[in-house]
Order: C-alpha cells, then structure tokens, then sequence
C-alpha cells in the first residue's frame, strides 16, 4: 500500500557544538534538504516546524522569506515530526499543498540549556502531583518506568545498558555522530557512569547537542521528475495518552501499542517485514519500551531479545543505525532525524553503516514523559 506520497530530500544541519542561532540551523537543515531533492525554497508551499516560538512555522517561514498556503506548528515533543509527515500526506492528497518541508533545530548545548519546556502551569496534574517532589524532567520519569520494568520482568540493568553499547557501535560507523571516534563502550561502562535518576546513569541517557533536521515531501508523480530515488509514505499512525506520570495505568505500556498497529495497517505490513527501524532513544528504556509496544517482540521479553549482538551492526535487527539519541546527536528533539536516517537508509546512502538490501524502515517518534507516540513506515521499489 502508499499514501501516493514520497520523501524526496533529506539533510541534516550541522551538529554538535555549533554557535549558531536555532533559525540559522533550520535554514541549514531546510536548504540542504532542499538541494537534495533539486528543490529551491520557491518551490516549498507547506511548512511544518516546531521548537522556536509558539508560532514556529510563521516565523520561520518569515526568516526563509516563503508564504506557505498550509503549515504546521503541532508541539508535541520528539513525536511531532512524524505527526507532521502523516499531516503533510494529508495536505499533498488534498491539495493544500505540493511541496511541504517538515523541519526541527535546536542550539542548545551552546545555549547550555537541556530544557526546551516551559513553565509547568498551577493548575496542572503534575504541578499538584509531582513537582512538589522535584523530580528531574524528564529523567526521573523515565527512571520511574524503568525500575518498575526491572522489576516486572525480572530484567537487569546490565541487559538494559545492551542498548547504549549497540548505539555507540553504530556511531562509530557515522562521521557525523557526535561519539564517532570516541571509542567503543561496555555495559560496564553504562553501570559505572554517574548514578542521575536509579536505575538510570549518565550511560543510560541521550546527549545534549546542537543540531537538526529536514525532510522534504510530495506526490509521488512529481518525485518522478527530481533528483533522489523517492522514499513512499506507506502508513503513519499516533496516540496521545498523558501529560503527567499520576495519569498513566501501567508504566511498562505506552501508545506506540496503537501508532504502531494503525502505521503497519495501513502499511499492509507486519514487524516482520521491516528491515530497519528507527526509535527514539531518549534513554535506553525509552528503547525497551517502544519495540515492545510495536511488536516486534513480546511484553517484557526486549531486553533478553537484544541480547548477543542483534541491535548492533551486523546483527539481524537493525536498530538505530545512526547511533541514535544515545551517541549520534540529540538537540532537544529527536523525531526529525529519526526520519532523514530512515530515508538515507531505504537510498542506500548511509555508509559504512548501511544495511544490505534495506527496503522498509519504520521510524517512531517519542514525545514527553511517554506522553505522544508517533509511526511512520516507509519504503523503496515495491
């Protein structure tokens, strides 16, 4: 099955430790995207941006100089970006727009900065519930779900670090990964780093960089005539379940349950037919979590199942081949480079890192505290 839509270009802003502004990446990571395609900015009539102000998508298209007929300015944390694909599949097939860039940057590691929230409001659940205990946001959130995960399933922390060691196995197949040339590590190395939030250290969490991401869409009977090997939008799916921790059932369930099936139906797929997957790994539980809710594997059986090399290059279940959140870059929000890997992967463009014969990919977005969930499939020559 297609949407009849495709992803035509892709790029990256620069990384890392950039001094440069937010909208200086995402002209960066807009222009880029666009020269891949054999695109220009006169040709983009849909924008869909979020990160910069509450009104993102006008203020960008302000600084790039372009009058958008449809934009998009959903916040939805590191899940908006595919939220934003299936929004913009929408937009084409209607036609409220022929070309759509879905874009994100962040500088905030040279801002110094981890947060990207605002100010939790009086009246909310978690400013009653939760903030008067101080935990870390969203770190200690996190940590919560993965002890009670470790404890469920009889899981360990050592099984769960597999998943910061098989990361940085791939970024070191990725000069533009922020790890590349850092060396290899061990689940020894993941346990003994700085204790942040039990059962979560240093190792167990992504980085703080600059940096960021553009894909660029349209029909696919126009991506016929352009420059890249068009990439189908075969199915997209979401759910919203929470805003705070007090409002979740079950710490170890999260609605990439739901995107995930509502993604492969429309797909016409099943797990088994995607060869390479690309998740958000804001923390190595964040992993464990979302492969289990997508299928691929049983409740509480992820972490026994990535064990002996499966996740890392060469084994049988390509996971985040760029290196991830955990050592390839991670600005804040992650979504939008989930997908430029995904499409570089399904063009056989990623190098050393390359997974032979990659035809699907599935990209999942993660936003919040397990809050917004996101799916996106795609794939090449069917």
């Amino acid at each position: 099955m297609s949407t009849g839509v495709a992803i035509v270009g892709v790029a990256e802003s620069d990384l890392g430790v950039t001094g440069r502004s937010i909208l200086g990446l995402q002209t960066q990571a807009v222009t880029r995207a666009l020269a891949d395609a054999g695109l220009r900015l006169r040709d983009v009539d849909g924008l869909a941006t979020t990160g910069i102000s509450r009104f993102s998508a006008t203020q960008l298209a302000e600084y790039l100089g372009v009058e958008p007929r449809w934009t998009d300015s959903t916040y939805a944390g590191g899940s908006a970006y595919e939220m934003m694909v299936a929004r913009a599949v929408q937009a084409i097939n209607a036609g409220q727009a022929d070309t759509v860039v879905v874009s994100f940057a962040s500088n905030q590691r040279s801002a110094r900065s981890r947060s990207l929230a605002g100010v939790v409001e009086s009246h909310t659940p978690e400013a009653q519930f939760e903030t008067p205990y101080d935990p870390l946001y969203p770190l200690s959130y996190y940590a919560m779900a993965a002890q009670k995960y470790l404890h469920r399933f009889g899981a360990t922390r050592e099984q769960l670090a597999e998943v910061a060691v098989a990361a940085r196995e791939w970024a070191l197949l990725n000069p533009a990964a922020f790890r590349y040339g850092a060396g290899p590590i061990t689940a020894d190395d993941v346990l003994n780093s700085t204790m942040v939030s039990s059962p979560l250290t240093v190792g167990d969490c992504c980085l703080v960089t600059d940096g960021g991401g553009a894909v660029v869409l349209t029909s696919l009977e126009r991506a016929a005539d352009l420059a890249r090997k068009p990439v189908e939008v075969l199915g997209y799916g979401e759910r919203t379940t929470n805003t705070s921790m007090t409002a979740v059932d079950d710490l170890t369930v999260t609605g990439a349950v739901g995107s995930g099936a509502d993604a492969l139906g429309r797909a016409g797929l099943t797990p088994a037919d995607i060869d390479v997957v690309e998740v958000y790994d804001s923390f190595t539980i964040t992993v464990a979590l979302t492969i289990e809710a997508l299928g691929f594997c049983g409740a509480g059986e992820a972490l026994d199942w990535i064990q002996g090399g499966r996740i890392r290059p060469g084994g049988d279940f390509p996971l985040n081949t760029s290196g991830g959140g955990l050592s390839y870059c991670h600005p804040g929000q992650y979504g939008i480079l989930l997908l430029v890997e995904a499409v570089r992967q399904l063009r056989g463009e990623a190098g050393a890192r390359q997974v032979p014969g990659a035809r699907t990919a599935l990209a999942h977005g993660t936003g919040g505290i397990l809050s917004t969930h996101a799916t996106v499939v795609l794939g090449v020559d069917r």
